[in-house]
């Protein structure tokens, strides 16, 4: 087993374990480092059991640049320190109440782009380690979910300005309440077409002693459920809470005498809001999962005899 799962294993079972490892991997410091100490960092833990033992600063680098299928470094711009200041300005501009559908339409496939390659680049490759490129079924599945993303993320501007809708409470339904939802189902989506082949064709499972037992489709077909939920709930909720902050307080009599400071503050506590869900839908499900023997196919359970197995999750 890959020393990073060895280390989730052994400390990322508890959510709030979890938390606190993630607020330590966040740190964009980390993206300073080349690819050649990422690499003298993932010698130096080698594959020893008591990582926590071992050197703070090559474990923090080596989980937060290093893919624990193929221990290669994870491309620059896909690593996890990177995805807060990339995504958090895209996922602010793709939520503004746009006045055409053009912007509407620019924002929302900078910001599907990236997180169809932060999925991408982040799944369980576990069973696709012989392949040098994505296939090409791969490549239409991001194209798609791309596409569909998009243009599914500007819908509500292409309703509004395809039916010149005026009235303030459908203008605020459209901009305000179904975004929520939308997000949410949008960011389930993604992560569901773009790893769809973890289900089709499985991800390694491992025993409680690490090793490799074989592949699951049933492990696979978790994970990216688990993800799904976990990237629901960071878009879900990014969408919610500025709509619901302005909604209690534009009754108030300084907003009512300064309009203006609606737009900042919406811009604003969606950034705060999406930065501190970020950890917490990292944290949701272990990266390490587990699943009982009894949902794997019959020839992996009759491999072992360990109750429960562990496999990659992702990100």
């Amino acid at each position: 087993m890959d020393p990073n799962l060895l280390y989730w294993k052994s400390e990322g079972q508890a959510f709030l374990g979890r938390l606190k490892i993630w607020f330590r991997l966040l740190d964009p410091s980390s993206l300073l480092s080349s690819n050649a100490e990422i690499e003298n960092a993932r010698s130096t833990l080698g594959g020893a059991r008591n990582l926590c033992e071992k050197d703070e600063h090559a474990l923090t680098l080596s989980l937060s640049s290093v893919h624990a299928d193929s221990g290669a470094p994870l491309p620059f711009l896909f690593r996890p320190p990177a995805f807060l200041p990339i995504s958090a300005p895209l996922v602010v501009a793709s939520l503004l109440p746009h006045s055409s559908v053009k912007p509407a339409l620019l924002w929302q496939f900078l910001f599907q782009s990236y997180i169809a390659g932060f999925n991408y680049a982040n799944r369980n490759s576990s069973s696709q380690q012989q392949a040098q490129t994505a296939s090409l079924k791969q490549w239409l599945l991001i194209a798609g979910s791309v596409s569909y993303t998009t243009v599914a993320g500007a819908l509500p501007f292409i309703i509004i300005h395809r039916l010149g809708i005026t009235t303030a409470p459908l203008l605020n339904f459209f901009r305000s309440v179904l975004p929520i939802p939308l997000s949410a189902i949008l960011a389930s989506f993604s992560v569901l077409a773009i790893r769809s082949e973890e289900s089709d064709n499985g991800v390694q499972v491992f025993d409680s002693n690490g090793n490799c037992i074989g592949i699951s489709g049933a492990a696979g077909d978790q994970a990216v459920k688990d993800t799904a939920l976990s990237r629901a709930a960071l878009l879900g909720t990014t969408a919610a809470v500025p709509n619901v902050l302005l909604f209690l307080l534009q009754k108030r009599r300084l907003f009512q005498k300064n309009p203006l400071l609606v737009a900042p503050l919406r811009q604003v506590s969606a950034a705060v809001v999406f930065g501190l869900m970020v950890p917490v839908s990292f944290s949701l499900f272990p990266q390490l999962g587990t699943i009982k023997k009894e949902k794997l196919e019959k020839d992996l359970q009759a491999a072992t005899v360990d109750s429960k197995l562990f496999y990659h999750r992702g990100l």
